[in-house]
């Protein structure tokens, strides 16, 4: 039995869907990567050889990836839209556009990169505790150096944040809805 897909999935979806679509339209392939056998993932695609080219798309998660441990040590829950997305896929990072700017979605590459990023989400909230600003959690990085998409912990709306500083400008009510406002940019080439 298949449960419902929350709107943060759904959106996620829809995204990652028209990224490969559009890759193969654009490209007419998907996109390729360097395979690295120390650093491999769902997402690639062929079986090739220690540092040649191997074409990836983002890759469903399958199993149940948690962040429980995460809430258990900072005795705090985590917005349920940053878990779903984090969870949804392994990807390589996905550039897209917004009407603020260009951004790279940031996604873990395997499960060693979900568990990396659960000790960085760590850092960033004690770094948030220790300036005493509202909880955020990044998702995204922009074109623009130290600036970061961010979702409010308190109610799931996403913000524009400078590295150490709290939210700046407001961007959407909900990740689902910021998700859903991009536009997809196509990698020019392979790697």
């Amino acid at each position: 039995m298949t449960s419902e897909m929350t709107a943060t999935q759904t959106s996620l979806n829809r995204l990652l869907t028209t990224f490969i679509e559009q890759c193969q339209d654009k490209l007419g392939s998907l996109p390729s990567i360097e395979h690295d056998s120390q650093w491999p993932s769902k997402a690639e695609m062929d079986t090739v050889e220690e540092g040649k080219l191997t074409r990836w798309q983002p890759y469903k998660i399958e199993e149940t990836l948690t962040f429980s441990n995460v809430e258990t040590a900072l005795e705090q829950a985590l917005h349920p839209s940053i878990k779903e997305y984090f969870s949804f896929a392994y990807s390589e990072n996905i550039d897209a556009n917004s009407e603020d700017g260009e951004l790279s979605l940031l996604f873990p590459w395997n499960f060693e990169d979900f568990e990396r990023l659960q000790q960085n989400i760590i850092g960033h909230v004690l770094m948030k505790r220790r300036l005493r600003q509202p909880l955020s959690i990044f998702f995204a990085i922009t074109d623009e150096e130290d600036i970061n998409l961010v979702v409010d912990n308190a109610d799931g709306s996403v913000w524009v944040e400078p590295v150490g500083l709290k939210g700046s400008k407001k961007l959407a009510n909900s990740l689902a809805e910021f998700l859903d406002s991009l536009k997809i940019k196509v990698p020019q080439s392979h790697v």
